[in-house]
Parts: structure tokens; sequence; C-alpha cells
């Protein structure tokens, strides 16, 4: 599989994603040029020690690969402004992390020249470093024009992710299976801890902890099997 090789990578999205993202890439042997301001710096720099503080704008302009960690709805206003102000550069590669769009949200970044990549990594970011592990275990649904789906998917090997091709057409019945998971696993567990906790029970989460893993893991055994 072609690899993405070393690059200067920029995040944009300082959120529960992006340094994540950013520090799994650094591990990959790729050099942060910096990430945008966020509203927990210190979150950021227990993930992402001594990494730079930078504008979008400034980012994007000397940045290889511009990582987008941001939003769902921020994204498409986010693409179209760095085009107005001209931070797209022919020939960078700019990767999108949700799971929702494919790479027609980022036609104003391809329209300056950009590489358009659309790689979501199935988890449940903490942002923290035990994301880090996590990754190691998942998945990552890639989009990506033929001639560059190489890169997409070496992107996500390199987030430690093993990929899978999710056609454009097919990024919101993606993004519609994610949301189904994640959502039905918070409301099935919160209202179980609620249950217990009125009932007396102590660390109702740990308590529930080994019996939700193994019976996630025995649905997803057998879903595996049909």
């Amino acid at each position: 599989m072609m690899r993405a090789g070393r690059m200067g990578v920029g995040i944009v999205g300082a959120g529960h994603v992006g340094p994540v993202i950013g520090a799994a890439l650094a591990g990959a042997g790729h050099l942060l040029t910096g990430i945008t301001p966020g509203s927990d710096p210190d979150r950021v720099a227990a993930v992402l020690p001594g990494v730079r503080t930078v504008q979008a704008p400034e980012l994007v302009a000397e940045s290889q690969l511009v990582v987008l960690a941001v939003p769902h709805d921020e994204l498409p206003g986010l693409v179209a402004g760095l085009a107005e102000v001209g931070a797209w550069q022919p020939g960078q590669l700019v990767l999108h992390t949700d799971p929702a769009y494919g790479t027609a949200v980022l036609a104003p970044a391809a329209a300056a020249g950009a590489i358009p990549l659309a790689v979501h990594p199935a988890i449940s970011f903490t942002g923290t470093t035990l994301d880090l592990r996590q990754l190691q275990a998942a998945y990552a649904g890639v989009t990506a024009p033929p001639m560059v789906l190489p890169i997409a998917q070496a992107l996500a090997v390199e987030l430690g992710c093993e990929p899978v091709v999710i056609d454009e057409a097919d990024r919101p019945a993606y993004a519609e299976a994610i949301a189904t998971a994640s959502e039905f696993a918070r409301s099935i567990v919160g209202q179980a801890t609620g249950i217990l906790r009125r009932i007396g029970v102590e660390n109702p989460g740990g308590y529930l902890s080994a019996l939700v893993s193994s019976t996630f893991d025995r649905a997803l055994r057998e879903a595996g099997t049909d």
C-alpha cells in the first residue's frame, strides 16, 4: 500500500478528536506544524506537549497535510471560508474526520488544488492519550477519489486503524450506523446505571463494566457470523 510519507501536519480543531489524531500521526513519524486554538489548552497540552497554537489560515498555508477535526455543522463553512482567504495550497492533502461527509464537502479546497480525503476512526474519543490505544484496535471509514484512495488508506493505517472503504454515496448510511451504535450504547448504560444508583449500588458504572463489555463483545461476534 502506498504511504503518505513524512509530512508537516496541521490540526484544525482542538476538541476531543484533533489532538489525538495529531498525536497518532506524530507517533507515525510526521511533524506537527501546529494546532488551532481551543477552549481547553491544558487538555491539548497533555496530549500534544509543546505543540504550537496557530490560527487556521496560517496553519493551512504552511502544512502539507491539514486535518479538519471540527463539529459536523462547522465543517462546510470552515472549508469554504479558508478557500475565500486563499489558504488552500495546490497538492496539499486535506483530511476531515466526520463520519457523515465524504469528500464533496471539501470541494472548495479541491478547487484550489488540494487533495480531498475523508477518514473517520470509529471510536468514541475522550480527548486523552487513552484514545491512542483504542485506535490500535479500531477500524476507519475512508473515502477518497480513486487515484488517492491509497493515501487515505495509508493514513488510516498510520493512525493505527484498519481502513474500510466507504463509497461517497454511502457516507450518510455509514454515519447513521455509527450514531445508532453510539447513542444506543450510551442510552442503555445510562438507564442501567441510574437504576442501580437508585437502589444503592455504589459505583454503578464500575459494577456494569465487565457485563457491558462482555455483552457487547458477544453481540459483535454474533453479528460477525451473519
